[in-house]
């Protein structure tokens, strides 16, 4: 018998983790694989680390980059330095067969610099995907020439992949992880909505929107202009926290001069519920994209709201607008009636929710002998 081949999957944020959650519970329970886990980033620093062990999966190592309070762009490249340190130390102690990271943020940037240059096999989710409103977009396509292994979330995505010179043997459409399981999400409780100062009885929107890199003073305005859109719809709001990206300390501010105290952190199981039995999400978050259409039947009411998911494919439930009060009250109205009279029969751009068990199986199978550390362009 063969000796299982060691997969290290490097999480850096809540969201990706929730992401990634079921290809490491897939990897973690193939007989052929061995999963090792690295934290980083803000994990770290916002404590959501522990949520990645109370999933039920150990933590192999802790690769500190973003300091507390440090937010912008000189902070972001000091962040960065340390993660390749940081992981390229874990890798060189945990000799993984293959490293994996998802998506576009310096957590991944930097797992994957690590793996490029310490000479270890990796494996990139989410490439090939557009989303040309943020400075991401150029991380996530840089990943992916440093990646030896593709697992694209979309037709539309592989096609990229391999019209940017990846080899189309090494490039795989096997979906969204992101959507794994949904159809087992179950509409938060009265008791759970009251628990985040909602009244159950009454519809409420939730509110999403995170820093595109603007200047502090234009993420203020911007967010408080979608406030005042959303509570044109006279419904109750409940309010995500940003990520920490440039731009975020003038979305708090913006919070503040509102009088908006947001929801800090939710597990995924409860996000999901609270999206679940939502009247509509508004925002820029690519969960509007993704898990909002496969969260109920016929879809979550989006308002995506301005540049930051330019290019990247929607599924029929989501209504693009511009910042600005009329334009997110108008699109809101919009995607309220859609919500009364359910789309029927759209399928989703991002696969069947069977994403997970797909990677674990192309990593148990895959020659990886056949698969060259010295890329080169197949143009």
């Amino acid at each position: 018998m063969s000796p299982r081949r060691t997969i290290a999957v490097v999480t850096g944020t809540r969201a990706e983790f929730g992401l990634l959650e079921p290809v490491l519970r897939a990897i973690q329970s193939h007989r052929s694989l061995r999963l090792r886990t690295i934290v980083a980033g803000a994990h770290l620093t916002q404590g959501t680390w522990r949520d990645v062990a109370a999933a039920g999966f150990a933590i192999d190592a802790k690769a500190p980059m973003q300091r507390a309070g440090e937010v912008g762009r000189s902070a972001d490249v000091a962040a960065l330095a340390r993660g390749v340190a940081s992981i390229g130390k874990a890798l060189d102690r945990l000799r993984p067969d293959v490293v994996i990271v998802l998506g576009d943020r310096i957590e991944a940037f930097a797992a994957a610099s690590a793996a490029a240059v310490g000479g270890f096999m990796l494996a990139h989710i989410h490439g090939g995907d557009r989303a040309e409103g943020v400075a991401d977009e150029a991380m996530r396509h840089a990943i992916s020439k440093l990646a030896h292994l593709h697992f694209a979330a979309t037709a539309m995505s592989r096609d990229r992949l391999v019209r940017m010179g990846e080899r189309a043997d090494r490039v795989f459409n096997v979906g969204s992880p992101a959507i794994d399981a949904m159809g087992e999400t179950e509409p938060l409780s009265d008791v759970a909505l009251e628990g985040l100062g909602l009244e159950a009885l009454r519809p409420y929107v939730v509110v999403m929107q995170h820093p595109v890199g603007a200047r502090d003073a234009q993420e203020k305005t911007w967010l408080l202009q979608t406030l005042a859109g959303v509570d044109a719809a006279k419904l109750q709001r409940v309010v995500m926290a940003p990520n920490a990206d440039p731009g975020s300390h003038g979305i708090w501010a913006g919070m503040k001069k509102a009088r908006v105290e947001p929801v800090r952190h939710l597990p995924r199981g409860l996000f999901l519920g609270l999206l679940a039995r939502a009247a509509a999400l508004v925002g820029n978050s690519s969960a509007g994209l993704i898990e909002a259409a496969a969260v109920r039947p016929g879809g979550l009411p989006v308002v995506n709201i301005g540049p930051r998911q330019g290019g990247r494919e929607r599924p029929r439930n989501v209504i693009d607008c511009a910042y600005g009060e009329a334009t997110v009250a108008k699109a809101l109205r919009r995607a309220l009636a859609r919500g009364r009279h359910p789309i029927r029969g759209f399928s989703h751009p991002y696969g069947d929710g069977r994403t997970g068990p797909r990677i674990a199986a192309l990593l148990a199978t895959i020659d990886l002998a056949k698969v060259s550390l010295g890329k080169q362009n197949s143009y």
